[in-house]
Order: structure tokens, then sequence, then C-alpha cells
């Protein structure tokens, strides 16, 4: 029970960097999230059913989300649309590519197909126990992808890219081209989704056209839970793995949700009850912080 919490909070942990980027470096409030995850899923089960290499299919299926996130952004810069609006008419376009990605099926399973994961535990068989092959992957695959992405945000680019989403005049002032830098970011975050949805239809056993459904709320509680969970820090190091934890612990409360929920008569049905309400209530201890920090200045009517 506690591998399957950990193993399933590292999958939505590589979503979850994806989410950190738009909502805390660039804040852009993407909902393209909730299409660029099911595409990698599909984008993976389509190439596993073309017996294509494993890792090929899992580089096809990052650029494919890295390809939805700069759609969203060149909507936004060109055409002038607001933020949410333009990851809103991804996401719904998104709805109908991952359909003919699935061969117009809405919901494709790959049990007796050879998959990365599958892979994995036949070679470390009898060398690691069975239940934690699938964990040791995944710590290292999202301990991989996390150096990766903080040694991004330590080159030129990436330090320019933070720099933006906390004063893009700022940038524009240095003569940066903000639209280049939104669709670099926009591209890197969906590309991460993607990648997250892929390892998530493996581990699942199948690809489904509303797996992604919701799954922006849940990358955004687990950024929000890691920052509480863990001492404010503006290091990116630290902001990463504030990233992965909260989603390992959220993982944690959705799953006491849905095997204990039954007590107070909650079924599978409320969960997206439950995220919403955990959302909102750490946006009040966040306005409460806020408050006491800052009391005068909140009762200023300035």
């Amino acid at each position: 029970m506690i591998e399957g919490i950990f193993v399933e909070g590292l999958i939505y942990g590589i979503m979850a960097l994806g989410v950190f980027i738009t909502f805390r470096v660039l804040d852009f409030p993407d909902l393209t999230v909730d299409g660029s995850f099911p595409l990698g899923a599909a984008l993976m089960v389509q190439c596993l059913l073309l017996d294509m290499n494993l890792w090929l299919a899992l580089l096809i299926a990052f650029i494919g989300g890295m390809l939805a996130g700069m759609v969203t952004a060149l909507i936004h810069n060109h055409l002038k649309v607001p933020n949410l609006l333009a990851g809103i008419l991804t996401m719904t376009m998104l709805y109908s590519v991952n359909i003919r990605v699935l061969d117009n099926r809405a919901n494709v399973p790959i049990l007796k197909h050879t998959t990365i994961l599958s892979h994995v535990s036949e070679a470390f068989a009898g060398a690691v126990p069975d239940e934690y092959v699938l964990l040791l992957f995944f710590l290292i695959v999202v301990l991989i992808i996390k150096l990766l992405l903080d040694l991004f945000f330590h080159t030129d680019l990436g330090m320019t890219l933070g720099a933006m989403g906390n004063n893009e005049q700022m940038v524009i002032s240095q003569g940066v081209n903000p639209k280049t830098l939104k669709t670099i970011g926009l591209g890197l975050s969906n590309g991460l989704v993607a990648v997250s949805g892929a390892f998530a239809a493996q581990y699942l056993g199948f690809a489904d056209v509303a797996l992604g459904q919701g799954i922006i709320i849940s990358g955004l509680a687990s950024v929000m839970i890691g920052e509480f969970l863990v001492l404010k820090s503006n290091r990116i190091v630290v902001l990463t793995f504030c990233a992965v934890m909260g989603s390992v612990v959220f993982n944690g409360v959705m799953y006491l949700g849905r095997y204990y929920g039954y007590v107070v008569k909650m079924t599978p049905n409320d969960l997206n009850l439950i995220k919403g309400i955990l959302i909102i209530a750490l946006l009040l201890v966040a306005q409460s912080k806020k408050l006491q920090k800052n009391p005068v200045r909140a009762m200023s009517p300035g």
C-alpha cells in the first residue's frame, strides 16, 4: 500500500514539476495540462501498439506535450487571447486529437504489451523485491528530471525565464522577447506533463481520453502542499523538491479518501470535491499567513 502511494506520487510528481513551471515560475495559469496529460498517455500507448522502441515512444510523448504547450503560447502571444482562455482552447482541441491518436477509441488497454515498467520489473526480478522495483525506478527517474530542471534554471535562459515570471517589463527592458520565453516555458511544462501521462498509462495499463480530467487541480494542490510542508525558500532546488513531495502527500490524501471514505459515506465520485476543498483550505491558510505577517497593510483601505 505505502509503496503504491509513493509510486503514484512520483509519477504525478513529474506532472507537478510541469505545473510548477507555469504557475510558479511563469505566473501563467495553464489549463492545457488537462489535455497534454492524456495526450502523453495516448501517444505512448499508440507507439506501444506499433511495437516502437520504448524510450523513443517516451520521447515522442514528450515532444507531443511540448507542441501542445507551444500551441497555447502561440494562441496567447499572437492572437492576444488571455492565458486562461488560450489553455482552455488547446485543452478542448486536444480532446479530439487524443481520440484520433487512439484510433477513434476513448479507452485502449495495453495489459498484454511490453512496457518500460514491465521491462524494468523483469530486468530486476530477484535482485530487488518486486514491490520496490518500480519505487526505485521512479525515484531515479524523478531525481534525474529534477536535477536536469535545476541545472536548466541555473542557465542564463532558465534565470531569464524565472525573472520574467516576477517582472516581465524588466525582461523586456533587457531586450529579451517574452513571447519566446513563454513558448519555451509552456512547451517544457507540458512536455513534462505528457511524460507523466505516458508513465501513468503504463502503470495503469491503459490510456483514456478522460485520464487528464481535473489533473490541473491535482498538480496545483501538489505544488501548494509542497510549499506548506517545506520551509519557505526561493532556491530552485528546494522548490522542485517541494513540488515532488507535495505530489506524494497529495496522493496519500487521495488514497485515504478512496479507501477509507466509506466511513463518512464518501464515494469515488466525491474525490473531485475533496480536491477542490483541499485547494480552498490551502488558499485560506495562505491568506491567513499573509494577514499575520502584514496586519496593518491588510487593514488599510488602500
